[in-house]
């Protein structure tokens, strides 16, 4: 399905107007079943269902032990039950059945969450019960798509919930919360609903255009453009920030065979990753991992040697380090302080600024085999550079490194508690309503027809409305709750 500005409403929906068609395409009359936390043996196992049927199925199979109540559809809401789960008179496990009657949960449908022991069988057997009794086993995000359909969030928190869920670091756990909570969403609504009071003025123009009248100040509505706009840019500003937060920053390790490259990285994760020797041209192509330093996640690049070469396949690994170089947000120049002259190490490192210009890389010089020689002297050799100094072998100043790493995010970003953009779905949703904006403060300047002034304004309308779910596609859909678990 193809994504044309839309003016008006397909379908009148209480919650999304412009989703009627893509609820008819989602089935959402039957009820669903999945299993909700992760595969595999655990203490317990979390079974949930939702739809119209998810109480009385439940009730074919649970067995109440406390209280008088038969039905669970006569329990109240948000409340625990005890008991035993199987067919017919065979008990398959003691379990505690919670009870969400819709719309206050989740799902605006009626929930029913199963805690059972978490035995692999148990929860096979009892997800097959359910669906021999009437459920049908859920879609990956199908409960998600169901809380979104039934508008009890907006899509752009849909996907702050993914992101939620695959958070690895307290700075993307902090953002994805406060996108979750709405807090993005509400900013994108506050510009879309201001830019509509005054559309729906410039389309009343169009129905009095004989009597030349006009309803919406032209002055007011650049001022509210010319402060959307600001806002936009802010927002669009933050991605670069917001991506590293949500994926990590890359950093890039170069420097001369030898230098210690891969013993650094090792010492850095806390594991043997790369192989370290003391032959030249050991790391041949990348190696990268992940680690969380002080809350923020790091990518680290182990690369090849940089030097000259006939090796035709390290000849390969040299080409993927630079390219690294140009892809990385900090890049670290690892260099043996007893095989590099204060002469060669200044010739290495403007031949390496050429290669990072471009992005605007942090550079971080460390020095590296401290250990086997008079600190003091070392020091002194190098004075006109600013090098961090530690020995990746003996484990020594690796600290100072991670603390100048964090320092560098520090600088360059903003406060994680104001609103960020992480994902390039609403970046270029927001660059494509600047680019609307834009013709329409031209536009206003240049007095053009009220009618072209209207069809930009439903162009940035549009797009607005594609961040938040308001104007969307069965594909888009599809595409973003895929990404979910099944049971979510």
């Amino acid at each position: 399905m193809s994504l044309v500005p839309c003016p008006m409403p397909l379908v009148p929906s209480p919650h999304f107007p412009y989703l009627s068609h893509l609820i008819m395409y989602f089935d959402r009359d039957d009820t669903i079943v999945a299993l909700a936390t992760a595969h595999g043996t655990a203490a317990i196992a979390v079974i949930r269902l939702s739809g119209p049927e998810a109480f009385s199925i439940t009730e074919s199979v649970f067995h109440n032990k406390i209280g008088k109540a038969k039905k669970i559809s006569h329990f109240p809401t948000h409340t625990i039950h005890f008991g035993t789960i199987g067919e017919g008179e065979i008990p398959l496990d003691e379990c505690l059945v919670s009870i969400f009657k819709g719309p206050t949960s989740f799902t605006g449908q009626d929930v029913v969450e199963i805690s059972c022991h978490g035995s692999v069988f148990i929860q096979q057997q009892l997800v097959q019960l359910l669906i021999r009794y009437g459920a049908r086993l859920a879609k990956p995000g199908e409960f998600s798509l169901r809380a979104f359909l039934n508008g009890k969030f907006d899509l752009s928190q849909a996907e702050a919930i993914a992101d939620l869920i695959e958070s690895q670091s307290a700075a993307s756990h902090q953002v994805a919360l406060e996108q979750m909570r709405g807090g993005f969403s509400s900013k994108i609504k506050t510009l879309r609903e201001n830019l509509l009071d005054f559309a729906s003025l410039i389309e009343l123009e169009l129905d009095f255009s004989e009597e030349d009248v006009e309803f919406a100040n032209r002055d007011d509505l650049k001022k509210l453009l010319y402060t959307i706009q600001r806002l936009i840019l802010r927002l669009v500003d933050s991605f670069e920030v917001g991506n590293v937060i949500k994926n990590g920053i890359p950093v890039v390790i170069v420097g001369k065979p030898n230098a210690g490259k891969s013993t650094l990285l090792n010492v850095l994760l806390e594991e043997e990753r790369a192989i370290v020797s003391e032959i030249p041209g050991t790391t041949r192509d990348t190696i990268e991992d992940e680690i969380t330093i002080d809350g923020i996640l790091f990518r680290f690049i182990d690369t090849a040697g940089l030097r000259d070469t006939t090796d035709a396949i390290e000849s390969i690994g040299v080409s993927r380090a630079f390219e690294k170089v140009k892809q990385s947000a900090i890049v670290i120049y690892l260099f043996d302080v007893h095989e590099l002259s204060a002469g060669e190490l200044k010739l290495n490192i403007e031949e390496l600024k050429k290669h990072i210009t471009a992005n605007g890389a942090q550079l971080v010089i460390v020095g590296n085999k401290i250990d086997k020689e008079d600190f003091n002297s070392i020091q002194k050799e190098f004075i006109d550079f600013e090098i961090l100094f530690l020995s990746a072998k003996e484990k020594l100043y690796i600290d100072d490194l991670k603390v100048k790493l964090v320092s560098l995010f520090d600088n360059r970003t903003v406060n994680v508690t104001e609103t960020i953009v992480t994902n390039a779905r609403h970046v270029e949703a927001l660059r494509n309503t600047n680019n609307a904006i834009q013709r329409t403060i031209e536009g206003l300047n240049n007095n053009v027809p009220a009618d072209l002034i209207a069809q930009d304004i439903r162009e940035a309308l549009h797009y607005l409305g594609m961040i938040t779910g308001e104007i969307s596609s069965d594909d888009l859909l599809k595409n973003i709750f895929g990404r979910f678990c099944i049971g979510k």
